[in-house]
C-alpha cells in the first residue's frame, strides 16, 4: 500500500540519509528545501519532491514505479500545500523529459536546457513580466545591461554603469527582486536610481524572479558553500533565460559584468553566460574598480557597516549612498 508522509529532514537524521541516497540514484543534487514529502511502499522511500520558497524541485520517482502516474500525485500535494500558504504563483524545476506531464497540471514552460527545464504556474508570470520591460524600452541602437544586487550600491556599480554607459546607446541596469540580502529590494532600488540619477540613458528596473532569484540561480546566494556543479547548471538556466527571453524584448546586445576575484560562484557565472551567449550577444568582464590596492565591494561596504568604520563607507560609496546609510545607521 502506498502512503504520502512529510519528512522531516532537519530532525530525523536516519530519514535524511535516506532521501540523500534516493536523490543520488535519480542522479539529483540535494539543495535547500523548506518542505519536504515521500511517497513509501511499505516503508520503502519511493518517490519525493520538496518546496523551497515558492519553487517546487527535486522530485523523483523510483523508475519501478514510473507507470503510476506519482508524479502527478507528488506535484498536486506540493501545490496544495503553497495554495494553503496563499502562494499562487510557483516554480518548477524537472527534467526536460518530464515536461509533458506539468503541462498536463497548468504548468507552463520558461526555459530549458540540455539538463533542466524551469515551468511556473499562476500569475503575475513571465509574460506579465515581459510585457513590463515593453513599457521601459527605449530607442537604440545599441542597447545594453547589466544585472547587479547593489547590496548596496557602490562606487564599483557606478564606475561599472559608466565605463558600460561608454559601449551603448543605453543601459538597463536589472535590479535583483530577491529579498535575501541585507538590504532589502525596495532599499537597493532606491540607491542604484538615486545613484544614477545624474546619467542620461539609464534605466533601473526591478528583476523580478527571472534573473539571478531563488528561483534561477540560488546558489549565488549561498556563494562558495554551493555545490559546483549545481551553480553551473542554474548559471546556465539563468543566463539562457536571459538570452531568449528578455534580452529580445529589449534589444540588447551587450551584457556587462564586473570581473569577480572574490567569488567563484559568480565566476562560475561569468564563464556560463559567456558560454551560452556566444556570437548571439556580447558579455563585456569589467575589471573591478579599486582603491589604494584594494578591490570596492559591497561586501567590503557591508563589514564596514558592521565595524562602524565611517571613513571606509564614505570611501566606497557614492554621496547618494552615503547619506542613506548615515540616515538609516545613526538613528
Amino acid at each position: 500500500m502506498l502512503t504520502t508522509k512529510r519528512l522531516w529532514l532537519d530532525r530525523d537524521q536516519p530519514m535524511r540519509e535516506r532521501w540523500l541516497k534516493f536523490l543520488k540514484q535519480n542522479n539529483l543534487q540535494p539543495e535547500e528545501v523548506d518542505y519536504t514529502i515521500g511517497i513509501f511502499d511499505d516503508g520503502r522511500l519511493i518517490g519525493t519532491g520538496s518546496i523551497y520558497q515558492n519553487i517546487i524541485k527535486l522530485i523523483a520517482v523510483c523508475g519501478d514505479y514510473q507507470e503510476q502516474n506519482l508524479l502527478t500525485s507528488l506535484v498536486t500535494e506540493l501545490a496544495d500545500y503553497l495554495w494553503t500558504n496563499d502562494i499562487t504563483h510557483y516554480f518548477l524545476y524537472t527534467k526536460p523529459e518530464n515536461m509533458k506531464y506539468f503541462t498536463s497540471l497548468g504548468f507552463k514552460r520558461i526555459i530549458e536546457t540540455d539538463t533542466v527545464a524551469f515551468m511556473e504556474r499562476g500569475t503575475p508570470d513571465l509574460e506579465d513580466y515581459l510585457s513590463k520591460l515593453t513599457e521601459v524600452k527605449a530607442e537604440a541602437k545599441e542597447a545594453g545591461a547589466i544585472v547587479m544586487n547593489a547590496n548596496p550600491f557602490t562606487k564599483g556599480h557606478l564606475y561599472l554603469v559608466e565605463t558600460a554607459l561608454k559601449q551603448c546607446d543605453h543601459l538597463y541596469v536589472f535590479v535583483l527582486s530577491d529579498e535575501s540580502s541585507l538590504f532589502s529590494f525596495e532599499e537597493r532600488f532606491r540607491l542604484v536610481k538615486e545613484g544614477v540619477d545624474h546619467l542620461s540613458g539609464v534605466t533601473v528596473v526591478p528583476s523580478r524572479e527571472y534573473q539571478v532569484s531563488q528561483a534561477t540561480f540560488p546558489a549565488y546566494f549561498l556563494k562558495d558553500q554551493a555545490a559546483e556543479e549545481v551553480a553551473k547548471s542554474q548559471a546556465e538556466l539563468d543566463a539562457t533565460l536571459f538570452k531568449e527571453k528578455i534580452a529580445p524584448v529589449l534589444d540588447i546586445r551587450i551584457r556587462f559584468m564586473g570581473e569577480e576575484p572574490l567569488s567563484k560562484v559568480t565566476e562560475i557565472y561569468n564563464e556560463a553566460m559567456a558560454a551560452t551567449f556566444g556570437k548571439d550577444m556580447e558579455l563585456v568582464v569589467v575589471p573591478r574598480l579599486q582603491s589604494e590596492g584594494e578591490v570596492i565591494s559591497a561586501t567590503r561596504v557591508r563589514q564596514a557597516i558592521e565595524d562602524k568604520n565611517i571613513a571606509l563607507i564614505k570611501h566606497f560609496v557614492p554621496e547618494t549612498t552615503y547619506r542613506y546609510l548615515t540616515e538609516r545607521f545613526t538613528h
